[in-house]
């Protein structure tokens, strides 16, 4: 395999943590002669160059003038993240200090390590897979706690597994029907010669992976969620309530919210995209008018659309043209206000009955439970939220799996058939392990691995 303009063990450098002022900042090195060239920099070189792998030598980074105080953590290669001998240098997190040590890092020896080279090389060192590889990326970028939750999963190795243990009931039915073919009974009857049981169970587990990625797609990029309603229906409100902070000026006058916020918020762990328009209503405000078509461009490419009435006022002609123009996006009824002693009940006409409908006071912010759960459920329609299995974590092992699928189910068709062979059945099941492959990273090729690890941040 080449290594996609990368150089396995030449010693690299990078800045591990954010650039910014903070107590610790992490500079990490990796490669061959690593601890050597660091041992160079620092005021206990013996101390270091005799440290065993996992520990911690105390000392100063010195050019020869001393730089800062710091503790590097030892770790001897084959066992360290990257397999190869590293050095990870804890030192005060000012950004002046942090960039000084990298730069003299680089003009002793090292170079700039490459976007997700620290993974690489754990992964071409066999010390992960690409499974666990990308799930550190998803841990990352992770918005909510479950979505870090299902990405840590990957992580520890449930999706490595199960692929795993897949491609084993694939290699144990191809040795059943490899001895059906070299040592046949009868010739007759080799197509009997192995149970397809196995590989019905593989279609399905299969299938179950391939469907997975829909929710874990949704949890790893999130949803678009936009707030519309009239003027004064309390779109700030549940958008500050939803928040659990005052992001949104509110105001019991009428426009004024004329532009759009937004933010990410958590709908029971799912990540989303939360907007606050402008309310919907005809003016004469040039500024106002142009929130307002912000509004309905923003709401044509939501996934789910909260659609707020104020109780008090009721539903009106304008609520029931907005909502009924809807027909391609999820939309959810949002009765506001509820605690007023004004508060109607809001009955729909006919062709908007099957919509769902919460009541809420995002005053007070009662009813958001509710709202959550009814957002949820809409979210994941027609989607697994199942946790007993292990699940896709990008759109390149769903193609794969999907390979997978597509050559067992013609294996399963032609075995069933008897129109050819078992070579042809062979070879199908021969393909379906290539591509289960290619999801772990047994089988890869070059410019899936550059896309892979040229989206990590440098340091990682």
């Amino acid at each position: 395999m080449t290594n996609i303009g990368y150089t396995p063990e030449e010693p690299i450098a990078a800045i591990a943590t954010a650039l910014a002022p903070g107590a610790i900042g992490i500079v990490r090195v990796s490669g061959k002669n690593s601890i050597e060239l660091v041992s160079k920099l620092f005021s206990r070189p013996d101390a270091l160059l005799n440290a065993k792998g996992y520990s911690l030598v105390y000392g100063w980074i010195t050019a020869p003038e001393k730089i800062d105080e710091v503790m590097l953590g030892v770790y001897r290669a084959p066992k360290s993240f990257t397999g190869e001998d590293m050095v990870e240098i804890f030192c005060h997190g000012g950004i002046s200090v942090v960039t000084t040590i990298h730069k003299l890092l680089l003009a002793n020896g090292f170079r700039q390590a490459e976007k997700g080279e620290f993974t690489f090389r754990a992964y071409i060192n066999g010390k992960t897979d690409l499974t666990k590889a990308e799930a550190v990326r998803e841990i990352i970028d992770s918005k909510t706690d479950t979505s870090r939750s299902r990405a840590a999963g990957r992580l520890a190795g449930n999706l490595f597994d199960e692929i795993d243990s897949i491609k084993k009931k694939i290699v144990d039915t191809l040795a059943e029907i490899e001895v059906g073919i070299e040592y046949p009974e009868d010739e007759e009857t080799i197509a009997d010669s192995f149970d397809s049981t196995a590989l019905l169970e593989v279609k399905d587990r299969l299938s179950d992976l391939a469907a997975s990625w829909k929710s874990e797609k949704l949890f790893q990029d999130g949803a678009r969620v936009v707030l519309c309603g009239k003027t004064n229906a309390g779109k700030s409100s549940l958008f500050n309530a939803l928040l659990k902070e005052e992001r949104a000026i509110v105001s019991d006058i009428e426009g004024t919210t004329r532009d759009w916020l937004e933010s990410w918020v958590s709908f029971d762990g799912i990540p989303a995209r939360l907007f606050d328009t402008a309310g919907l209503r005809k003016t004469d405000d040039v500024i106002e008018a142009k929130g307002v078509e912000i509004t309905r461009d923003l709401s044509k490419d939501a996934d789910l659309i909260l659609y707020l009435i104020d109780s008090k006022a009721g539903l009106v002609k304008d609520d029931i043209d907005f909502i009924s123009a809807q027909t391609n996006i999820p939309l959810v009824i949002v009765v506001n206000k509820c605690d007023a002693e004004e508060s109607k009940q809001i009955e729909l006409p006919e062709q908007l009955s099957q919509l769902k409908q919460v009541r809420i006071s995002a005053k007070k912010s009662t009813g958001l439970d509710n709202l959550t759960s009814t957002v949820k459920e809409i979210l994941f329609k027609d989607k697994s939220l199942s946790r007993e299995q292990a699940g896709l974590g990008s759109a390149r092992q769903k193609a794969s799996v999907e390979e997978a699928l597509e050559r067992i189910q013609h294996a399963i068709q032609i075995s069933q058939d008897n129109e050819y062979g078992l070579d042809a059945v062979v070879q199908d099941l021969e393909d379906s392990l290539d591509s289960l492959g290619e999801v772990t990273g047994e089988i890869t090729p070059e410019d899936v691995l550059g896309s892979i690890f040229s989206n990590f941040c440098v340091g990682k």
